[in-house]
């Protein structure tokens, strides 16, 4: 398997377009490549950016965009898009001073983006990853996260299989999507690496599909247990 980042031109706020950006830089995509696009050329694409003025003005939009965050503490941890994120997803580096907000409705960004590359590169299968930064509680330093996908199954389930001890193995999934993110946040880089696309080639694990597959990941609404639960419980919510 392989991760191969892509170089672009700058991506310029407050808005730019993001399919021209795509035919440049992607000239040649096999059958069954994965594109991972991080969520700020998404947003800038949709003119999703806000000019700088004031921490003020930023913790207004931190309450606006989240769907849920802690009343005493709007500018810290959030809860966006079935994610864990600081700021929702707020912020201001690359982005030539503005703010950039998440895309909006990011799997059907995702979808827009297969298919236009499925369509322009002739490809029966192909996967699409929008990803953004993301830090674990108690550790410093960011790894990618997804927070839209479109083309594939984003997990392996193995619920109700056996273990080597024969004992049935019970809400068990390997995390395929946010696994791919991880690796690819890594090479695409934190600062001025200029390298905002990324292609994934050789995931032979991955199964591809046309279907809408983000049920198979989400947990609100499922009926699973979660364990960050207690957590959310006590954040404001907006929706």
């Amino acid at each position: 398997m392989r991760f191969i980042p892509v170089k672009t031109r700058k991506f310029m706020p407050p808005k730019d377009d993001l399919f021209k950006l795509l035919d440049q830089s992607l000239k040649k995509l096999k059958d069954k490549d994965i594109v991972v696009v991080t969520s700020k050329i998404v947003a800038i694409g949709q003119g999703r950016t806000v000019k700088i003025r004031s921490m003020a003005q930023k913790i207004k939009l931190i309450k606006q965009e989240a769907d849920g965050y802690f009343p005493d503490q709007p500018h810290g941890l959030t809860l966006k898009d079935l994610t864990l994120v600081a700021y929702a997803g707020i912020d201001r580096s690359n982005a030539k001073n503005h703010y950039v907000l998440w895309p909006k409705n990011p799997h059907q960004e995702a979808k827009k983006i297969w298919a236009h590359l499925k369509n322009k590169h002739k490809l029966k299968n192909l996967g699409v990853i929008i990803i953004d930064s993301f830090c674990l509680p108690l550790r410093w330093g960011h790894y990618g996260i997804s927070i839209g996908f479109w083309g594939f199954h984003p997990n392996k389930s193995y619920d109700g299989t056996k273990d080597i001890f024969g004992n049935k193995i019970i809400l068990g999934n390997s995390n395929y999507v946010d696994a791919l993110a991880a690796i690819s946040g890594v090479l695409m880089g934190e600062g001025n690496e200029q390298t905002p696309l990324l292609i994934v080639r050789g995931a032979k694990f991955i199964k591809f599909t046309g279907k809408n597959t983000l049920k198979e990941i989400a947990i609100p609404g499922s009926g699973r247990p979660d364990f960050y639960s207690p957590l959310l419980a006590v954040f404001k919510r907006n929706r």
